[in-house]
């Protein structure tokens, strides 16, 4: 949770800050920013633009790319963009760099616990350790009204969340299948989801992960693909004939196929789930805090495997693609992203707060939500060295940014997962 001295743009100045330092990339050499975020500062100002001072100091202001908004889909969108530029004839040979920050908080209601907030940094170059398979890429758009900020005037979102549970699983159907077909005609074979070694889903809540994978399964079903063994195809016969309709509607189904599904889920998908669990729904950040997840439990073994991942946003935009991994150089090998990610000591240095307290940060966020004319406390006890924060925001609305000083080199907070490097 985003409290009184964060908000989005300190932690995206905390994660680029740190994923330069650490993996020593001089400034000038990034040719490319993006920003995927849901969090509305400033609704013509990019977040973009405050983190240009990192880079303004160094001489390099040729940099392109601003923020991408679409629900929690517009890191994917920053990261597409990145990875296109890198991938074309407009590449000018330095990195992009893409930055996923959000603060996911709800009014009160059941949707309240699942809030969290995180940011991360990407850098997209040239043979990384973590690369895009492109041609196996599909996605689904879509006008409906699951999820959505219409009111300027409050961080809140208006959510339908049976509706969104249903258009997130609708839109992973037509990903999927859209997916399979042009792997087959690629490879000449159908693909299922024993092609792949983990799936990694956007996860607002976990057991829409397990019902996402559990779909998969049903597809895989329906398809009747050969991973599929004769047990579970004996147990999901009885909802072969269910309309698409009716087939999102059956939680029957929906128990089934979890259950048929279970030993493969533990294997490909819960690997995914450490970050997503233990820091909540990220919005733009959460399908990556996912990765970040597999890199972290399974880092040891992952060269040559392949991650298939799923974004979702609402409203709606989707996109499952594909990446295939390496253990890669140093700095940028597998097994030194983890450790510069560091995801055990961040946890482990978490603060617990009582929920009034929690209530209360919440309360002065709605207070100060587009306010003007406040300092924030002079207090930075909690946060850790090099770590970005909110000074104040003066009378004309312009806001005031200063960083602890980096007594250690620990960069980040316990709730962000600090810059890792990714990329073409």
């Amino acid at each position: 949770m985003a409290g009184r001295k964060d908000d989005v743009i300190s932690m995206s100045l905390t994660v680029v800050n740190s994923l330069l330092k650490k993996y020593n990339v001089d400034p000038k050499l990034i040719g490319r920013l993006e920003v995927g975020s849901e969090t509305v500062i400033d609704k013509s100002k990019s977040i973009k633009t405050w983190l240009m001072q990192i880079f303004e100091k160094s001489g390099n202001t040729d940099i392109e790319g601003v923020d991408s908004s679409n629900a929690c889909y517009g890191g994917t969108a920053a990261l597409l963009n990145c990875v296109n530029w890198v991938e074309s004839n407009s590449w000018d040979g330095r990195y992009g760099l893409v930055v996923c920050t959000d603060s996911a908080v709800y009014a009160e209601g059941p949707a309240r616990p699942t809030g969290g907030a995180a940011a991360i940094a990407m850098l997209i170059g040239p043979n990384a350790p973590i690369s895009f398979e492109s041609k196996y890429r599909a996605s689904h758009m879509a006008h409906v009204y699951d999820f959505y900020k219409p009111d300027l005037a409050s961080e809140y979102p208006v959510v339908d969340g049976k509706l969104s549970q249903t258009c997130y699983l609708m839109a992973l159907d037509s990903c999927y299948r859209q997916f399979c077909n042009k792997y087959e005609k690629i490879v000449g074979k159908p693909f299922s989801i024993s092609d792949a070694e983990y799936f990694v889903f956007h996860s607002p809540y976990n057991k829409l992960v397990q019902k996402s994978f559990a779909r998969l399964y049903y597809n895989d079903f329906m398809r009747n693909c050969s991973s599929i063994d004769d047990d579970a195809k004996e147990k999901l016969q009885p909802f072969s004939n269910l309309t698409g309709e009716e087939s999102y509607q059956s939680r029957d189904l929906e128990k089934t196929s979890q259950q048929v599904a279970k030993h493969l889920y533990d294997i490909k998908v819960q690997p995914s789930t450490l970050l997503p669990k233990q820091i909540g729904n990220m919005y733009t950040a959460s399908l990556y805090a996912a990765l970040a997840s597999v890199l972290y439990n399974k880092h040891d073994s992952l060269d040559g495997q392949r991650i298939v991942m799923f974004s979702y946003g609402s409203g709606l935009t989707s996109t499952m693609f594909s990446l295939r991994l390496n253990n890669g150089q140093h700095p940028f090998s597998l097994s030194n992203i983890t450790s510069v990610l560091g995801v055990t000591e961040k946890l482990q240095s978490r603060h617990e707060t009582l929920p009034e307290k929690f209530v209360d940060t919440l309360k002065l966020m709605e207070h100060r939500y587009g306010a003007k004319d406040f300092e924030t406390s002079r207090d930075t006890s909690l946060l850790p060295p090099g770590t970005f924060y909110l000074t104040h925001v003066d009378s004309m609305y312009r806001r005031f940014y200063d960083q602890k000083p980096a007594e250690e080199t620990t960069g980040g907070k316990a709730k962000c997962c600090n810059g890792f490097a990714n990329g073409h």
